[in-house]
């Protein structure tokens, strides 16, 4: 299934497509992708973050409040030793927030907890500097309490986002670095693992009409899940208005 570009339509047809696309995902990754112990919702919320679908891992029954162990680098996927991630572009940056890290964990309300998050950026997300603050911000939570994050951004970098939203996020990290806009597709997608003491970043560009990769989910910072975005993009697209297939495919609308 070939890549589409959905700057032809208005961002509420995204949208729908978007909403299904989750419920795809979720599906895929309950239905075998994750290994025992894990399980995946989408649309839940963890504080001030809402993302498309989240990771949690179930632990033992516990009494208290006192921060879970980690999770043993055991528990299933694919290891980085074994199998590195296969994507075009690889990064290691020190993760500078590795302390505070180790004193907090985020928990789902039923006491399970975070351990990863994928989130498909919308054009809302892109069309206001504060709307890239926030998106910005909500990940570096994340990260900075050990959740792993897959980002999958379908649009091109614009004004508010000149070097891709995955720069948004490093550069209030690392503001050190230089804006490097390496992108060479229409898509952009990044999956951030988080150890403590570093943090590694899988990158992969999409052009238009090309087929979207297995992207990494992490489930420890070196324990991951290939994600089927490519079949989950396909099985969506089959349950689209055949009127906005035409329109996004170049044929006359019926």
């Amino acid at each position: 299934m070939p890549l589409h570009d959905w700057t032809q339509v208005e961002s509420g047809i995204f949208h729908a497509f978007h909403t299904a696309w989750i419920g795809e995902i979720q599906t895929a990754l309950n239905g075998g992708v994750l290994p025992d112990g894990y399980y995946a919702l989408a649309e839940q919320h963890v504080g001030q973050m809402v993302t498309g679908v989240l990771t949690l891992h179930t632990p033992p029954s516990r009494e208290g409040l006192e921060p879970l162990p980690r999770i043993p680098e055991t528990d299933g996927g694919v290891t980085v030793a074994d199998a590195p991630p296969q994507v075009s572009r690889h990064e290691t940056l020190e993760n500078t927030v590795a302390e505070l890290r180790r004193t907090l964990t985020i928990r789902h309300v039923s006491r399970h907890r975070v351990v990863a998050l994928l989130e498909i950026i919308s054009p809302a997300n892109k069309d206001r500097a504060e709307h890239v603050e926030s998106f910005a911000v909500k990940n570096i939570n994340a990260l900075e309490r050990g959740i792993h994050v897959l980002l999958v951004d379908l649009f091109p970098n614009g004004p508010r986002d000149p070097h891709g939203m995955n720069h948004e996020i490093r550069r209030r990290f690392y503001p050190e670095i230089e804006a490097t806009n390496g992108r060479t597709g229409q898509a952009t997608l990044n999956s951030w693992a988080v150890g403590r003491e570093l943090m590694d970043v899988y990158t992969e560009y999409v052009e238009l009409g090309d087929a979207l990769p297995d992207m990494p989910l992490f489930l420890t910072d070196q324990r991951y899940v290939n994600v089927p975005l490519e079949s989950t993009y396909a099985a969506t697209w089959q349950g689209m208005p055949r009127f906005w297939r035409d329109v996004l495919e170049g044929r006359e609308p019926g």
